[in-house]
Protein backbone atom coordinates (compact mmCIF):
# COMPACT_ATOMS: atom_id res chain seq x y z
CA UNK A 1 0.00 0.00 0.00
CA UNK A 2 2.94 2.39 0.69
CA UNK A 3 3.90 1.99 -2.57
CA UNK A 4 0.29 2.88 -4.13
CA UNK A 5 1.19 6.43 -1.79
CA UNK A 6 4.78 6.90 -3.28
CA UNK A 7 3.61 6.27 -6.71
CA UNK A 8 1.14 8.72 -6.15
CA UNK A 9 3.09 11.30 -4.22
CA UNK A 10 5.59 11.10 -7.43
CA UNK A 11 2.94 12.26 -9.68
CA UNK A 12 1.15 14.61 -7.56
CA UNK A 13 4.47 16.48 -7.16
CA UNK A 14 5.03 16.53 -10.48
CA UNK A 15 2.25 18.15 -11.53
CA UNK A 16 3.34 20.83 -8.81
CA UNK A 17 6.46 20.84 -10.39
CA UNK A 18 4.62 21.67 -13.84
CA UNK A 19 2.24 24.07 -12.13
CA UNK A 20 5.03 26.37 -11.20
CA UNK A 21 7.41 26.24 -14.08
CA UNK A 22 4.10 26.84 -16.72
CA UNK A 23 4.29 30.36 -17.37
CA UNK A 24 0.37 30.80 -16.72
CA UNK A 25 1.19 29.05 -13.64
CA UNK A 26 1.84 30.12 -10.03
CA UNK A 27 4.18 28.79 -7.27
CA UNK A 28 0.83 28.99 -5.02
CA UNK A 29 -1.61 27.47 -7.60
CA UNK A 30 1.88 24.41 -7.33
CA UNK A 31 1.41 24.80 -3.16
CA UNK A 32 -2.41 24.13 -3.61
CA UNK A 33 -1.79 21.11 -5.81
CA UNK A 34 0.40 19.78 -3.70
CA UNK A 35 -1.89 19.79 -0.96
CA UNK A 36 -5.35 19.15 -2.17
CA UNK A 37 -4.48 16.70 -4.83
CA UNK A 38 -1.64 15.33 -2.83
CA UNK A 39 -1.25 15.58 0.77
CA UNK A 40 -4.93 15.63 1.96
CA UNK A 41 -5.99 12.55 -0.38
CA UNK A 42 -3.40 10.59 0.95
CA UNK A 43 -3.81 11.17 4.53
CA UNK A 44 -7.47 10.70 4.56
CA UNK A 45 -6.77 7.23 2.27
CA UNK A 46 -3.57 6.10 4.69
CA UNK A 47 -5.91 6.82 8.02
CA UNK A 48 -9.13 4.84 6.50
CA UNK A 49 -6.58 1.83 5.19
CA UNK A 50 -4.67 1.63 8.20
CA UNK A 51 -8.15 1.61 11.23
CA UNK A 52 -7.97 -2.33 10.63
CA UNK A 53 -4.81 -2.55 11.66
CA UNK A 54 -4.90 -0.14 14.48
CA UNK A 55 -8.34 -1.68 15.88
CA UNK A 56 -6.40 -5.03 15.82
CA UNK A 57 -3.51 -3.06 18.08
CA UNK A 58 -5.92 -1.93 20.61
CA UNK A 59 -7.75 -5.33 20.77
CA UNK A 60 -4.23 -7.07 21.56
CA UNK A 61 -3.29 -4.67 23.90
CA UNK A 62 -6.42 -5.19 26.07
CA UNK A 63 -6.10 -8.95 25.51
CA UNK A 64 -2.90 -8.50 26.82
CA UNK A 65 -4.12 -6.33 29.44
CA UNK A 66 -6.28 -8.65 30.87
CA UNK A 67 -3.80 -11.46 30.80
CA UNK A 68 -0.95 -10.08 32.01
CA UNK A 69 -0.75 -10.80 36.06
CA UNK A 70 -0.98 -7.40 38.36
CA UNK A 71 2.32 -6.14 39.44
CA UNK A 72 3.38 -6.66 42.76
CA UNK A 73 2.74 -4.17 45.61
CA UNK A 74 5.88 -1.90 45.86
CA UNK A 75 7.66 -3.39 49.52
CA UNK A 76 7.82 -1.14 52.24
CA UNK A 77 11.33 0.28 53.86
Amino acid sequence: MYLIAIAWLYVVVLMAVVEAASPHGSLLGAIFTLLLYGALPLGLLLFIAGTPARRRMRHRAEADAQQAPPPPPPSAP
